[in-house]
């Protein structure tokens, strides 16, 4: 069997693929930070449902590189795995929109296969969509439900978090409503995505949207299917959209040699992930509790008095500071 590992900048996803190339193993979970302990504990639940058999392993992902080179198994870039998987699964495809945790990718299908990704900022990724619905008090699934209500979409930058934010929160100041304010969001990473890979070309033909966002955020899928104003005929959502980065890794694997999931299991277990890491330390603050009590003492002399409220007198004067969030 082969296995494909898929480590993103959010998410780690697992497909085992038998001799027939069917699914018979496929995860995918967020690893919040914790790339090896996560890996270990998807290989752990495979072990425990398929057994420690053979497999051909390849990983890929943007937070892959790391774990192959420590476990010494072979590593594919992303957009070459997720080409091949439509190449395979998917072949009508023109163009391909993938929306990653902290990445956007674009790739043109033709007569040569032209690929576009984003760059170290995550503006108009899963990761964005992520902090606007905790701007609103929301996950992604609210916002998903939200936006299928929306009346009035208005303009809001998505380059950047910050910006975004900029111009939600007068929005928000003002009594916006949240469905607006959710397909406002929506429409926010389409024309980021649109007009930070596309540059001017033109998205046409059969239009393939892959990865975690675009599988579960269906207003998502219709701003940039109402965006291109792609007909029917023309969008492509596969099955197992979210796996297919993975699902090309395991096609990959089929030159691999075979090493058993225990083994592999084994030597992630004993990663150190502290080793190579360079460590620059500072000097502390304080020595020692004298250094402390010093330091206290002498910014002590500086505070404000103050007295307990119940003994003003006289005029009171009331600050409000009602700040962005």
């Amino acid at each position: 069997m082969r296995l494909g590992i898929d480590v993103g900048s959010t998410t780690v996803k697992l497909v085992l693929l038998n001799e027939a190339n069917e699914i018979v193993y496929e995860r995918y979970e967020r690893h919040m930070s914790s790339v090896f302990e996560k890996v270990e504990e998807l290989l752990q639940d495979l072990i425990r449902k398929i057994g420690n058999i053979s497999v051909q392993v390849v990983i890929t992902g943007s937070g892959g590189l790391a774990l192959s080179e420590k476990i010494g198994a072979r590593f594919e870039q992303e957009v070459i795995t997720c080409s091949l998987a439509v190449e395979k699964i998917i072949p009508q495809t023109d163009v391909v929109i993938e929306l990653g945790g902290e990445d956007a990718k674009i790739t043109f299908f033709g007569k040569s296969v032209e690929q576009r990704m984003n760059g170290t900022c995550a503006g108009g990724t899963g990761a964005f969509i992520d902090q606007m619905a905790i701007l609103l008090n929301t996950d992604g699934d609210g916002l998903n439900e939200a936006a299928k209500n929306y009346k009035v979409i208005y303009p809001i930058a998505a380059r950047c978090g910050v910006f975004a934010k900029t111009d939600i929160q007068p929005l928000i100041n003002e009594g916006a409503p949240i469905e607006n304010l959710a397909a406002s969001i929506f429409q926010a990473v389409v024309n980021q995505t649109i007009s930070g890979l596309a540059c001017g070309r033109k998205i046409k033909g059969n239009v393939a949207f892959l990865g975690g966002p675009l599988t579960y955020m269906s207003e998502l899928r219709q701003r940039f299917i109402e965006t291109l104003d792609l007909t029917e005929d023309q969008v492509i959502f596969p099955k197992n959209s979210k796996y297919f980065v993975a699902l090309g890794a395991a096609y990959m694997a089929e030159k691999c040699e075979p090493v058993l999931l225990g083994d592999i299991l084994q030597k992630i277990q004993h990663i150190d992930s502290s080793v190579g890491m360079a460590t620059k330390r500072v000097e502390p603050l304080f020595h020692n509790q004298e250094e402390y009590d010093a330091f206290k003492a002498r910014h002590d002399k500086a505070k404000i008095m103050r007295k307990p409220l119940d003994e003003a007198h006289g005029v009171c004067f009331l600050g409000i500071d009602a700040g962005s969030t």
